[in-house]
């Protein structure tokens, strides 16, 4: 292993680079990686519930829609859940490089699995995409930070150029996978969001040089002898969590016990509850914590549960809305074409990359002014936001419901501008949020979190899927509404004792 010296040095010489745009060549390394795992991601999610729904004679599962809800929602949750031990593994065993290298490699395996026609090469599929970007997504944004010294002006400015390559995956990705999967065949579909990681992977290997040491090592405590037993120690917990798990996949074969979906959806809410309770009853309860720093947990626990719920509404873009989208939208086109409904996947998108600059000159704007609103106001807007672009969606859905009628696809459209609205009122918001109010030895524990949040939201818009079964589209639409509009309104009360709990945090 490289001295600290040479490690330093290596770092030094690639923080000094401005090669990328006054930036360091190795951010358009992570900037293509990111991309290309994004177009994997949201490529294989446009499709996913339709392939999940569709009869097998049309080259689908034949899933019931709340199976197939229960399933993306598990699958979207755990993805952003193993963020925590994917982040844990490179701290302690392989680095984040590694991690990030790995994390492609089952990416790309899990979206070849789907390819292959058995429901249990398509479940195998979805645990190795969940470890897969479990290792890979939370890493490949610490490596990005790697590149910039503390205090250098480019850092925020490098992480909004590493942000576009998210929306620009997030951009084609529907577009190329979205028209394979409806019109040639939803497994290959798969296929091409396979390729698109393959080649986030190929690029990622040769532009590795221009990363230097930045990732290349597990965290050192500064004790050689500690550092091996942590190593020892975490190697042994992930062995036997595989072990476990391992375990679980055998008796399931044998049939000495049985899953469904729906148990393993259920059993992986109170999973996730049970997480948050004993997170947060350590930040407020445990030892080692000074007052100041119970009571900025407080305001995390706040801003958590907005997370949560906002992102319940947000991340139906690939449940329910893409139902909505496929059964209750005219998609006709003139000249006799069709629109095909997963390519409603890349409207977002679209939104922010046109959107977010507005917004930072706005919050600039404001802040000038004196009139910028505290993070938990702009929580507020982001759930005000999500709440409308759910009530417009209830006058079509309820035409739909009556008589038939399709509803337009502007709807939609307004919907996910609305949406959109409120992502960028309360996402990059929530990650500065918690950069400044975690302490400085929990800082990546608290940015886990903020992913934890988001895990929870993905449950939840799974869940709101499997309801459609039994509720009628526009009373759950209106439900969704009034709960946000609702949390909204809660939120709103309690700015001033959550910035009051901020303790001086801007």
């Amino acid at each position: 292993m490289a001295s600290s010296e040479d490690h330093q040095q290596s770092l030094n010489a690639v923080r000094a680079d401005t090669s990328f745009f006054g930036h360091p060549r190795g951010l358009a390394t992570l900037f293509f990686t990111e991309m290309w795992e994004r177009f994997s991601y949201y490529g294989m999610r446009a499709i996913l519930m339709y392939y999940m729904v569709h009869k097998i004679a049309e080259g689908g599962l034949g899933f019931g829609k709340d199976k197939a809800g229960s399933v993306y929602g598990l699958y979207t949750s755990m993805v952003y859940l193993l963020c925590l031990g994917g982040g844990w593994i490179a701290d302690r065993v392989t680095g984040q490089r590694r991690a990030v290298l790995l994390g492609g490699i089952s990416i790309a395996a899990g979206e070849f699995c789907l390819v292959v026609p058995s429901e249990v090469s398509f479940y195998a599929g979805l645990v190795l995409l969940m470890v897969g970007t479990g290792l890979l997504k939370g890493n490949v944004s610490t490596i990005v930070g790697q590149l910039y010294a503390k205090g250098d002006p480019r850092r925020d400015s490098g992480f909004s150029i590493f942000y576009m390559g998210i929306n620009i995956g997030a951009l084609i990705s529907p577009v190329f996978c979205g028209y394979v999967g409806e019109r040639i065949s939803w497994r290959l579909g798969f296929g091409v969001a396979g390729i698109g990681m393959l080649a986030g992977l190929i690029q990622y290997v040769l532009g590795g040089r221009h990363l230097g040491s930045a990732g290349l090592h597990p965290a050192s405590t500064g004790d050689i002898e500690l550092d091996r037993r942590q190593k020892r120690n975490a190697l042994m917990a992930v062995g036997g969590g595989l072990a476990f798990f391992a375990l679980l996949g055998i008796l399931g074969a044998t049939g000495a016990v049985t899953y469904t979906a729906t148990a393993i959806g259920n059993a992986q809410g109170w999973l996730l509850l049970g997480i948050s309770v004993a997170v947060f009853s350590w930040l407020l309860l445990g030892r080692g914590w000074s007052p100041e720093e119970r009571k900025r947990s407080a305001a995390v626990l706040v801003l958590f549960v907005a997370s949560a719920l906002f992102w319940a509404s947000f991340e139906q873009a690939g449940s329910t809305l893409s139902i909505f989208a496929e059964e209750n939208t005219n998609r006709h086109l003139p000249f006799g074409l069709l629109f095909p409904a997963s390519w409603f996947q890349f409207v977002q998108p679209i939104f922010v990359v046109v959107l977010a600059p507005v917004f930072a000159w706005l919050w600039l704007a404001l802040n000038r002014r004196h009139l910028e609103p505290p993070s938990p106001g702009k929580f507020a807007m982001g759930l005000v936001f999500a709440g409308l672009s759910f009530a417009i969606l209830v006058p079509p859905a309820s035409a739909a419901a009556s008589s038939g009628a399709q509803a337009a696809m502007w709807w939609l459209t307004g919907t996910y501008f609305l949406q959109t609205l409120g992502e960028l009122s309360l996402s990059p918001v929530g990650l500065s949020a918690m950069s400044k109010l975690a302490p400085d030895r929990a800082a990546g524990f608290m940015m886990g979190i903020w992913f934890l949040s988001t895990s929870i939201g993905n449950w939840l818009a799974g869940k709101a899927e499997s309801l459609s079964v039994s509720m009628p589209m526009p009373t759950l639409f209106g439900a969704v509404a009034g709960f946000s509009l609702l949390a909204a309104l809660v939120l709103a009360v309690l700015i001033k004792a959550t910035v009051k709990l901020m303790s001086g945090v801007k």
